[in-house]
């Protein structure tokens, strides 16, 4: 078996912005970003899973165009509740200090926690682990090399959140150990009953803002 892991081109949003769940569209960099993705990825393969939204589903569906791909919710970003599209500088002092001490258990207003996230995708990744670990599972595409190759485009917390699952590694440390930028692809493969993951493609496009200025 081979899992691709997939992070979504660079957003159309501006810096500073707080974002989840807030369905963004892409940047006109998508069709080189997409090449550059294209270039670590496999031909033939399994099957294709993506995040719903659509900065990713528009990247699955431009590299895979004759496969169907199978959207899942819990492959979603994380859920910023009422602070999505809000400036982070902007979100009231007293409302995101907790968040920031404790990002890995607080959860945002009306959305949710770090660790809620990690429990529906590591959860979700194990199904897809379950489905594709036997070639004698029926309805399934297995390539010429009698072997299943499965792509996931998502989102850098739901890649975090499989890498941490697989590695145990702390959610605390997962941003520092897994430095992942638009448009990476993580290739996982299992040697000895362990699942050992190689970075393919991490170029860095941009500087991310995830948190306010002073954080």
């Amino acid at each position: 078996m081979e899992i691709y892991l997939v992070r979504h081109t660079t957003p159309d949003v501006a810096k500073g912005v707080c974002y989840g769940q807030a369905d963004l569209d892409v940047t006109d960099s998508f069709e080189n970003e997409a090449a550059i993705i294209r270039q670590h990825l496999p031909g033939t393969l399994t099957a294709i899973y993506s995040s719903p939204l659509q900065r990713c589903k528009k990247l699955a569906e431009h590299l895979y165009r004759d496969h169907t791909i199978h959207l899942h919710d819990d492959l979603k970003e994380i859920n910023c509740g009422s602070w999505e599209m809000q400036l982070w500088d902007d979100i009231p002092k007293p409302e995101i200090d907790p968040w920031m001490n404790d990002f890995v258990n607080v959860r945002t207003p009306g959305g949710e926690s770090y660790t809620d996230v990690f429990e529906r995708v590591s959860q979700y990744f194990e199904k897809i682990i379950e489905r594709h670990s036997s070639t004698g599972n029926k309805g399934l595409l297995i390539t010429e090399e009698g072997m299943h190759r499965v792509v996931i485009v998502a989102h850098g917390g739901v890649i975090r959140s499989i890498l941490s699952h697989i590695t145990q590694t702390p959610l605390a440390d997962s941003f520092n150990v897994f430095s992942l930028h638009y448009g990476c692809v993580i290739k996982i493969v299992p040697e000895q009953n362990v699942l050992r993951h190689e970075v393919l493609s991490n170029i860095a496009h941009e500087k991310e803002t995830h948190k306010p200025s002073a954080g």
